[in-house]
């Protein structure tokens, strides 16, 4: 039985809110300390180009839904900010992959050590079998129920 006749909408809806809120509060004390932050849109294209994992510049435009020039207006100020790079494909000299840089990866770490530590409290607080189930759900709705951003070769 849910909590207080909560629904499940109501639950995801939280337990998401709750990520996104503490990684941006983690993410304001970081900016406060930097020249070249990111504005909330680049912060959304450099984290799609890390799920997609190393995209072409098309495979990145096509996937947020823009112009390839639109796309590459973006991802040159990610460059010049220093949260992306451009490496050239060996096979196809005409084609580049975009890769975020170190810079960026301090960024996810703040986001990432958040869901760590939720893991770990819960891996201390249920049992085992409790554990798996919620493991088994989290990975249906992530292969099954969302079929919307069903990225094959998704970073996690």
């Amino acid at each position: 039985m849910l909590e207080e006749n909560r629904t499940l909408e109501q639950n995801l809806t939280e337990v998401y809110t709750k990520f996104k809120i503490h990684f941006y509060q983690e993410m304001f004390k970081k900016l406060q300390s930097r020249e070249t932050s990111l504005s909330i849109v680049e912060l959304f294209c450099v984290e799609i180009i890390y799920a997609l994992n190393n995209p072409t510049i098309k495979e990145f435009a096509d996937f947020i839904g823009v112009s390839s020039p639109n796309a590459a207006y973006k991802i040159a100020c990610l460059i010049e900010k220093g949260y992306v790079d451009k490496v050239q494909n060996e096979n196809d000299k005409r084609e580049y992959h975009l890769h975020v840089t170190d810079k960026y990866l301090e960024y996810l770490n703040l986001s990432q050590g958040y869901v760590t530590t939720v893991a770990q409290r819960a891996e201390e607080r249920f049992t085992e079998q409790r554990i798996e189930t919620l493991n088994d759900i989290l990975s249906d709705m992530s292969n099954d129920l969302m079929p919307e951003v069903n990225i094959p070769d998704l970073r996690i």
